[in-house]
């Protein structure tokens, strides 16, 4: 029984891997280059909506920021 069990579970993982694919739900990576006078929170404002705050602490975490210092020139990923 549990042989029988096994195999009808390892056929049914081969054929489902067979035909997986990924769903693309994620999109293209969008980058942001920073022009001067750009701030984290004028960035989070115009690229999310609701409370700036969470865009903010969303693109720190995203691109390893330690601080809000900007660079012009400066590529940011967009979460």
């Amino acid at each position: 029984m549990f042989v029988r069990t096994f195999l009808i579970v390892g056929i049914a993982l081969l054929i489902w891997s067979t035909y997986a694919r990924p769903s693309g739900a994620h999109g293209a990576r969008e980058v942001y280059v920073v022009k001067p006078f750009d701030t984290l929170w004028s960035i989070a404002s115009s690229h999310y909506s609701g409370d700036p705050r969470e865009g903010v602490w969303r693109l720190e975490r995203r691109n390893h920021l330690t601080g809000t210092t900007l660079v012009p020139g400066q590529r940011l990923v967009l979460p």
